[in-house]
C-alpha cells in the first residue's frame, strides 16, 4: 500500500516562488488533481489584518498559482468565506492576495454572496459522526465546490479549540455556511465529517502550508509569529496536518481529529506511517503551547463547559448578535490595537519575511 506523502522544504524570501513550485512536485500534485476540472483555491484569511502567521501569505498564495500553472492546471478560481471576525473584501486586501489574483486573471467568487454561489442539500454518502445532528434539517454545501478540485492554503498555527488548525480546518469556512457555529461544541467530529464530504464532492483534493512565519499561542489570530521557514505540502490532508502538529511539539494522534480521521481511514495521522520527503525533519520540535485568550474562555463555558446546556437559547437565537459583537470588539478593538499592532511592527523590523511582505509586489520581488 502507498503511504501517504508529505513534502517539506526550508525556504528563504529569494527563492520562496520556485521552492513552492518544487514543493508541489516533490507531493505529486499532477496526480493529486484533475486536469479536466477546474481548481478552486481555497486561502485561509483568520483576520482581515495583516497579521502574518494568521493569514495566507503573498508568496504562498503566488507560489502556489505558478506551482499549479506550470503543471498543466489553468482553470483556477479562488473562493472566500465570511466569519463574524473577518471581512473577506478587507483581508485579501490588507494581506496582498487581491493583487496576485488580478495578476494571474484568477477569478474570485464569494461562497456568501447568494448571486454568485448557490447552496444546496447534501446527503453524504460516510457516517457523520456530528454534522447530522448539528443540523437535522439538511446539511447544505456549495454548489460550486461539486466535481472541481480544491487546494487549501493554510499556514501553520496552533488553535484554541482544536490545538493545531491547517487543512482539514480550512475546510470549516469554505462547506459550511454562517451557521456554522453551531458545530463547535462538535468541532473535532465537524472536521472529520467535512473531510469526509469533500472526499465524496472532489475530483482532488491538496494543500499547501505555509511555515515561514509560523502561529504560537491561542490562535488563530491572537498569537506570537514565530519564524521557521519551512513549507509543506501534500494530497493528503490529515497527513499534512499530522506532520505539521509534530513540527508544532504535539503528538497527532493525541488530536482528537487527527485520531478520528485517522480511525475513519480518511488519511494518516501517524508520523511513522508517513512518507515525508524534503526537508529531514525527524528532530524538528517548535515547543510551541496553544494557551488561553477571552475567545477561548468563553468558549469553555458555553461550548464545552457549564452552560453547554443553554447554547441553542445563546445561539441560536438573536442573543447570538451580542457574543458577535464581542468577539469583533475584542479582536479589532482591544487584541489589535493594544498586542497585535505592535507585535506585527517586531517582525517588520526584525523577520526577513515582515521586510518581503512590506516589499512584496514591488519590483524588489
Amino acid at each position: 500500500m502507498t503511504r501517504s506523502r508529505v513534502a517539506v522544504l526550508k525556504t528563504h524570501p529569494p527563492t520562496v516562488l520556485s521552492d513552492y513550485e518544487k514543493l508541489l512536485k516533490l507531493a505529486d500534485v499532477e496526480k493529486a488533481l484533475s486536469k479536466s476540472c477546474p481548481t478552486i483555491l481555497k486561502d485561509n484569511i483568520s483576520w482581515h489584518f495583516p497579521y502574518l502567521s494568521a493569514n495566507t501569505t503573498p508568496w504562498q498564495l503566488e507560489g502556489t498559482v505558478k506551482g499549479l500553472q506550470s503543471a498543466g492546471f489553468d482553470d483556477l478560481v479562488s473562493v472566500h468565506n465570511n466569519t463574524v471576525v473577518t471581512d473577506p473584501y478587507r483581508g485579501e486586501k490588507m494581506n496582498k492576495l487581491a493583487p496576485i489574483y488580478k495578476k494571474y486573471g484568477i477569478e474570485e467568487r464569494y461562497n456568501f454572496e447568494s448571486d454568485e454561489i448557490k447552496w444546496i442539500r447534501y446527503e453524504p454518502k460516510a457516517k457523520m459522526h456530528a454534522l447530522h445532528k448539528v443540523y437535522p434539517h439538511g446539511i447544505h454545501i456549495p454548489e460550486y465546490f461539486v466535481g472541481k478540485n480544491i487546494v487549501h492554503l493554510p499556514t501553520v498555527k496552533t488553535h484554541i479549540y482544536t490545538t493545531t488548525t491547517g487543512a482539514m480546518k480550512n475546510a470549516f469556512g469554505g462547506l459550511l455556511n454562517a451557521r456554522r457555529h453551531y458545530t463547535h461544541t462538535w468541532i473535532h467530529e465537524t472536521l472529520v465529517d467535512l473531510l469526509a464530504i469533500q472526499k465524496e464532492i472532489h475530483s482532488g483534493i491538496f494543500a499547501v502550508m505555509d511555515g515561514t512565519l509560523c502561529g504560537n499561542g491561542p490562535g488563530p489570530r491572537t498569537m506570537i509569529p514565530v519564524e521557521k521557514d519551512y513549507i509543506l505540502a501534500s494530497a493528503d490532508q490529515v497527513a499534512i496536518d499530522a506532520v505539521a502538529a509534530k513540527m508544532m511539539g504535539f503528538d497527532p494522534l493525541s488530536i482528537k481529529y487527527l485520531r478520528l480521521a485517522h480511525e475513519d481511514k480518511l488519511g494518516c495521522a501517524d508520523p511513522r506511517e508517513i512518507e515525508i520527503v524534503g526537508e529531514d525533519i525527524t528532530n524538528v520540535n517548535f515547543g510551541f503551547t496553544v494557551g488561553d485568550n477571552f475567545a477561548s474562555l468563553a468558549g469553555d463555558l458555553f461550548w464545552f463547559g457549564p452552560l453547554k446546556s443553554i447554547q441553542k437559547l445563546l445561539f441560536h437565537t438573536p442573543l447570538v448578535y451580542g457574543f458577535v459583537f464581542g468577539s469583533y470588539l475584542y479582536h479589532d478593538y482591544l487584541w489589535w490595537p493594544l498586542k497585535g499592532k505592535s507585535m506585527m511592527r517586531k517582525v517588520r523590523r526584525e523577520s526577513k519575511w515582515g521586510d518581503f511582505f512590506d516589499q512584496y509586489g514591488s519590483a524588489k520581488t
